[in-house]
């Protein structure tokens, strides 16, 4: 039984915070690069997540890292590791 029952592991991303105006909440930036499968050109796809910071200690320009957890308001999902 206890081998079926792993802990799920989260994921983990990194990016840049593009705001910090809201309390407790950071708006991070994630850049993804990506290959067309025919053209074979890459191009960069970003997709901005909401970010749970306690103590407001992050600030525009810092890069972060931010794991997956449980929903703590409509939008957030996520919250800070580190810097």
């Amino acid at each position: 039984m206890p081998e079926e029952q792993q802990k799920k592991t989260s994921r983990k991303l990194k990016g840049i915070v593009t705001s910090d105006k809201m309390d407790k909440t950071i708006v991070v930036k994630v850049d993804r690069i990506k290959k067309h499968p025919k053209y074979h050109k890459s191009f960069t796809l970003s997709k901005k997540y909401k970010v749970h910071d306690e103590k407001n200690q992050f600030q525009e320009g810092d890069q972060v890292t931010f794991v997956e957890c449980r929903p703590l308001s409509k939008d957030k999902r996520w919250r800070v590791l580190y810097k």
